[in-house]
């Protein structure tokens, strides 16, 4: 992140003004003295035009990455056990991302509206959950697959008493963009 923010002669003040969080939580993450939810790491990534996929893992080498069983970036980890893995993505402008999601009984993750025009797909792989996107609310068992817009509050809840298991497909058009003609103009 400091590399990115380096590149773009940001200090960082200007970072925290364009992404929205504090001056304080970037030095923390900049220096690994923090655990970020991904809500901060969505603004910070967006901010700096780049997918997320490209802020937390290290730069490629290769055209073809393999993420192995386990490998990928865990970003959120609920109360009880539950987590939301990232195991893929493509660069901007137009980032797609890649997760598994594991809600035990109970679990719950809460999302803040993504950037305008962020879509997701979610397909229930083990168990079921309950997906909330707006004023939507829709009940989702194995094999069942709902594709929304995301730059809404949504959610995900496992109120049953088996553990869920979904994979969701996230759709950024345009990331960067808009911070790129505002820094070339600048």
């Amino acid at each position: 992140m400091k590399r990115e923010r380096i590149a773009r002669g940001w200090t960082l003040d200007q970072l925290a003004e364009r992404s929205g969080v504090s001056r304080r939580m970037i030095i923390n993450v900049e220096q690994a003295a923090a655990n970020p939810s991904l809500e901060t790491l969505l603004r910070i990534s967006d901010a700096l035009g780049m997918g997320l996929p490209a802020l937390v893992e290290p730069p490629a080498a290769k055209t073809v990455k393999v993420t192995r069983a386990g490998e990928g970036a865990t970003l959120w980890r609920g109360e009880l056990g539950g987590y939301g893995m990232l195991m893929a993505g493509t660069e901007p402008p137009n980032v797609v991302e890649l997760w598994e999601w594991v809600l035990p009984s109970g679990d719950r993750h809460d999302s803040d509206p993504h950037a305008g025009g962020t879509r997701e797909l979610l397909h229930v792989t083990e168990g079921s959950i309950t997906v909330s996107a707006g004023a939507e609310t829709y009940d989702l068992v194995v094999g069942d697959t709902v594709s929304f817009y995301a730059d809404v509050e949504h959610s995900y809840h496992n109120p049953h008493d088996a553990q869920a298991r979904f994979v969701l497909c996230a759709y950024e058009p345009g990331v960067g963009i808009a911070h790129g003609s505002e820094t070339e103009s600048a």
